[in-house]
């Protein structure tokens, strides 16, 4: 079971029940996965800050928001409604760079729409989110939201303790994210060598130019409304390619401009 963080940071023997606190859950994390290393840090804070019920990571790209990883469905509702609405505690810490705590959201004068209506579907009366530094990423933006079905369930100090755990949290986010760039990566790497190889059996096999046999993934690819890494890997394993033929359309191994 987790030890719940003090929060007291006017007492300097508080201060450092927090700094051990915090260095135990770097200590958890340093043995945790990479791939779930978000959902360690919000499951570390929903059970360590007083207050919390729920927790999520929100990111933000390109104007789209999105829910990185939750404790709970509740989380994920009240993170949706939020984005749906365009404003919330969560979205304006992350549009505002800056912490925002509310435990009152049913009568919260500063999310009128939101916080009425997160308290009568979902039972969420209070919140908390931050603001997280990732790594630089020009186009990313995060936040760490907590939530809680108590009216305020949240203070001062338990706001303040709370930014140990974002430091964390935005670590994880930056790592998750990277490793998720990686494999994307990774795959497009893949897929773009399987595409040249087919490209290659195809121009061999019925005497195309490049363009040519290109021209016959995409239009297989379209057909079957496959991809045409998957189409492309079928030609390397069995050197042959399967698609429909339509009225007009030229056999693979006829010759084009």
């Amino acid at each position: 079971m987790s030890t719940p963080i003090p929060a007291t940071p006017a007492d300097p023997d508080g201060l450092a029940e927090i700094a051990d606190a915090v260095v135990r859950l770097g200590e958890q994390l340093r043995t945790v996965t990479a791939d779930t290393l978000v959902e360690a840090v919000i499951r570390q804070a929903a059970e360590t800050l007083p207050g919390a019920r729920w927790a999520s990571i929100t990111t933000l790209r390109h104007d789209t928001f999105r829910t990185l990883a939750a404790t709970g469905e509740k989380a994920r509702q009240a993170d949706a409604l939020q984005y749906r609405v365009g404003s919330g505690p969560c979205v304006d810490a992350l549009l505002e760079d800056s912490v925002h705590r509310s435990g009152d959201l049913a009568h919260d004068a500063r999310w009128p729409e939101y916080g009425a209506r997160v308290a009568r579907e979902l039972g969420v009366r209070s919140a908390l989110a931050y603001r997280l530094i990732l790594v630089p990423d020009p186009d990313l933006i995060a936040a760490l939201n907590l939530y809680s079905d108590v009216p305020d369930a949240f203070d001062a100090q338990t706001e303040w303790a709370g930014t140990m755990l974002a430091t964390h949290a935005a670590w994880a986010v930056s790592t998750a994210l990277a490793q998720e760039r990686a494999e994307n990566l990774e795959v497009a790497l893949r897929s773009n060598r399987e595409i040249g190889t087919a490209i290659g059996v195809l121009m061999t096999q019925h005497k195309l130019t490049r363009r040519q046999a290109h021209e016959l993934l995409r239009l297989a690819s379209q057909d079957s409304n496959r991809k045409m890494a998957e189409i492309a890997t079928e030609v390397v394993d069995t050197g042959q390619l399967s698609m429909p033929r339509r009225p007009g359309r030229p056999a693979p191994g006829a010759r084009g401009d």
